[in-house]
């Protein structure tokens, strides 16, 4: 890993735009490194260290105010709030499989209608989309 690098290089490293390090560091989840006189700024480790954690994070669905609060319990002493956001995010997910599985279902009953009509009639899948009532589910 190089020592200091350049916003490009971060970015680079993390596998992001730099457009994207810029957002983080205006939504305050990466610093903006300290300019010399007449330079660039240069980004030490830690800096790829964070920008790779909310890309994990936001690969697991968090957002980036879940992310901005995980960040800001990283001391050693907000595991539990940290497991409370991480719960959260549990149950949003396990939430979301539910309505996803409902979906599934409604989508295989039509499907399958497709599939055992042999008249010459209207597509069951088709006509079920264009009615207002709810789809079985």
């Amino acid at each position: 890993m190089r020592e200091q690098m350049s916003i490009g290089q971060l970015a680079a490293a993390a596998g992001v735009n730099v457009e994207t390090v810029r957002y983080y560091q205006r939504r305050k989840l990466l610093a903006v490194p300290d300019r010399p006189a007449g330079g660039i700024g240069r980004y030490a480790p830690p800096a790829l260290t964070r920008l790779r954690f909310i890309k994990r994070a936001q690969s697991l669905g968090f957002t980036l105010d879940d992310v901005q609060a995980l960040l800001s319990l990283d001391d050693g002493r907000g595991c539990s709030a940290a497991r409370q956001i991480g719960e959260d995010k549990l149950a949003d997910v396990r939430q979301r499989l539910q309505a996803l599985r409902v979906l599934e279902g409604a989508l295989q009953e039509l499907v399958s209608r497709c599939a055992t009509t042999k008249r010459k009639v209207n597509c069951p899948l088709i006509e079920a989309l264009m009615q207002t009532e709810d789809l079985p589910s």
